[in-house]
């Protein structure tokens, strides 16, 4: 995976080479589809979620820049397995997941793998985690129609956010930056997610 759909396709930083080769995704799905983990393509992880393909979860790891004992907050925690790569990296992540069932079994595979720079929270990640703020990067899992407002404002100076932006069918990813001057923004390509669920991204009834 690392050498044919990673390294030849964009992703140079050893370090986030380095952590997809050390973290099974195998772990991260459902044990019908043990077999699947390494193919090319994102995959169903229950409760109408997805596991990112790999080579995107490389790409906004990538975009990220995490260092080692960044605060990094991750809008969507889902199987758990980009926060894994983060935390493999040396970030302090704080994940957020709306959904209970997928939280329990990320925290689980946490456990098994002995990570213990993670700290969860169940409830509306677009709201952030102002308690846990300022954050040097921020990761949204799930595409918005804009960028909520409390993310970039518990952003650091210095931050980085990566989050897809679009409606439910045409996204591009984004890396929103503050500085000196304010928030700057650059598109970094078309991607697909499953739907950012809150107030501040789509209804339960995206389509309605």
């Amino acid at each position: 995976m690392v050498a044919s759909q990673l390294a030849n396709r964009g992703v140079h930083d050893r370090r986030v080479l380095a952590a997809m080769a050390w973290v099974p995704r195998e772990w991260f799905l459902p044990p019908h589809l043990a077999a699947e983990a390494y193919e090319d393509g994102p995959l169903p992880i229950g409760s109408g979620q997805t596991i990112s393909q790999p080579l995107i979860v490389a790409l906004m790891t990538q975009a990220l820049t995490p260092r080692r004992g960044d605060r990094v907050l991750e809008v969507g925690t889902g199987s758990g397995y980009q926060t894994a790569i983060l935390a493999h990296l040396g970030a302090r992540v704080f994940t957020v997941e709306r959904l209970p069932d997928l939280l329990v079994e990320a925290e689980e595979r946490f456990r098994r793998l002995g990570l213990r720079t993670i700290e969860t929270r169940l409830g509306d990640g677009a709201s952030g985690w102002p308690e846990r703020a300022p954050f040097r990067g921020i990761i949204v899992t799930a595409a918005a129609p804009g960028v909520p407002p409390p993310l970039t404002e518990q952003l650091m100076p210095g931050g980085r956010l990566v989050i897809p932006i679009g409606d439910l069918v045409t996204q591009e990813l984004f890396i929103i930056e503050r500085g000196a001057s304010g928030l700057t923004e650059r598109r970094a390509g078309g991607v697909r997610f499953v739907p950012l669920i809150s107030r501040l991204g789509f209804s339960e009834e995206p389509w309605l």
